[in-house]
């Protein structure tokens, strides 16, 4: 998930943008990268973690189980996310509405962990600094994010919007050589920075439309009047058809960056 999301400052996105039951239409897929970056993390005794892009909760109490925290911390900024997270909740868990960039820790974490929300936060040589001074001497950071920019998903969404004179969404996301030399230098002594391709068979290409409109397409919509928007989303579907092709199934590749450092 991309539980992410959310965060948009899970940059962020008007609230209103996020809708979780069309982000959650692909629960399954979705939740992989978060499995697969959860395995990286190592579980010590009494973790304090905070997951920065929280989105319903739901995954956030997977990772505090997962470590048997003694206390884990969401922060999100959509309240429409956040309503959902009061049924994960609980007396060592808790969910705060907050922008990523505004956010300060009240005390060192032992786990910085943000699942698919720092591509909507730009600056990432400052904000991985600031990340890097939230955590305690043997603290671990934890991050994973899209980076599927060049792909005709999302590549037609900047062409077709930049008609309707929406600038396309900035492109956060580094090169994962560029993280890998960026944890270096802020001191951790371990790494893991991988770039992975996600496979995931959809029922057809149209369904792609319905996989960004969860994610990827809620800053159009943001920046877009309703009508204007219908009218996007009609001559996105049609550009984005003639580009992948009309297949029943669709094989969608999605290009993920994780990563994994502690000091």
């Amino acid at each position: 998930m991309g539980h992410g999301s959310h965060l948009m400052p899970h940059a962020c996105a008007g609230d209103t943008m996020w809708n979780p039951d069309q982000y959650e239409r692909f629960r399954g897929e979705r939740q992989q990268p978060f499995d697969d970056l959860l395995a990286l993390v190592e579980r010590r005794d009494r973790m304090h973690v905070v997951d920065l892009g929280c989105g319903t909760g739901e995954l956030t109490r997977k990772l505090h189980e997962h470590l048997h925290a003694e206390e884990t911390v969401g922060i999100d900024n959509s309240e429409t996310m956040l309503l959902k997270s009061s049924a994960f909740g609980g007396e060592m868990m808790r969910f705060e509405r907050g922008d990523i960039e505004a956010f300060i820790a009240d005390r060192p974490f032992d786990l910085v962990f943000s699942n698919a929300a720092l591509q909507w936060v730009g600056d990432h040589e400052n904000l991985f600094r600031r990340l890097a001074s939230f955590l305690a001497p043997h603290g671990q950071l934890a991050v994973q994010m899209p980076a599927n920019d060049d792909h005709p998903s999302h590549a037609v969404a900047a062409e077709v919007a930049a008609s309707f004179g929406v600038s396309p969404r900035p492109t956060n996301v580094l090169a994962v050589e560029r993280y890998a030399t960026l944890l270096h230098h802020l001191g951790f002594q371990r790494q893991h920075v991988t770039l992975r391709v996600y496979a995931h068979t959809l029922h057809s290409s149209r369904d792609v439309v319905e996989w960004v409109k969860g994610t990827l397409l809620t800053d159009y919509e943001r920046r877009m009047s309703a009508a204007d928007y219908e009218r996007f989303l009609e001559q996105y579907e049609s550009a984005l058809l003639a580009a992948i092709g009309e297949e029943h199934p669709y094989f969608y590749t999605f290009k993920r960056t994780l990563m994994w450092g502690s000091f």
